[in-house]
């Protein structure tokens, strides 16, 4: 008969303890998803707006950042720390943002000429100035070229490692044929837009 008694007196006073834990005003926020500590705010979560002085400077920026963290990949790789494959998507990222760059140099430069002729045509400057901005456009239009070239070569180069690791890890069981046949398509996509 104590045992009757007790059960339903036990679950009563583990009901009226989980009760009261879930009322405390301590364990409670204003928000309900809210954390009580945030977590800080890491740079990749930062959105890339275009800083007040222009896409130039941004991409500058962008290089730099590209730049440091492609230059100890290597070694990293070489400890362990990083695959083989982040090693190649970081040195593929700095060709990418050098591309980007140079191409808004020209942009830039583009502007710079309609300004200057502009400015010729109302008289407050001479042919010679807006063949030296002419010149500089030139040779940045040339630097852009050479950069896209080399941006396609190492999307190309990168695209084959792709498939060629795919193919391998299939041949190991480690990936599925959906897979390599994605890799393949990226591939055949990158060469036809070459030709």
């Amino acid at each position: 008969m104590t045992r009757v008694v007790a059960l339903p007196v036990t679950l009563l006073a583990t009901a009226m303890m989980a009760f009261a834990a879930d009322q405390s005003p301590g364990n409670k926020s204003e928000e309900p998803d809210s954390f009580d500590i945030e977590p800080p705010v890491l740079k990749q979560n930062l959105s890339d707006e275009p800083l007040p002085e222009g896409d130039v400077e941004r991409l500058e920026k962008q290089l730099d950042r590209a730049k440091k963290n492609a230059a100890g990949a290597e070694r990293l790789c070489k400890i362990g720390v990083l695959a083989k494959v982040e090693v190649e998507q970081r040195l593929l990222k700095v060709v990418r943002c050098e591309s980007d760059l140079a191409n808004a140099r020209v942009a830039r430069a583009k502007d710079e000429v309609s300004a200057t002729e502009s400015q010729l045509a109302a008289g407050e400057i001479t042919k010679d100035e807006l063949e030296a901005v002419k010149t500089a456009l030139a040779q940045l239009t040339e630097t852009a070229q050479i950069a896209l070239a080399k941006r396609e070569r190492a999307e190309l180069q990168a695209a084959e490692a792709n498939l060629r690791r795919q193919q391998k890890l299939l041949q190991l069981g480690s990936a599925q044929k959906s897979d390599v046949n994605r890799a393949q398509e990226k591939l055949a996509e990158l060469k036809a837009q070459k030709n």
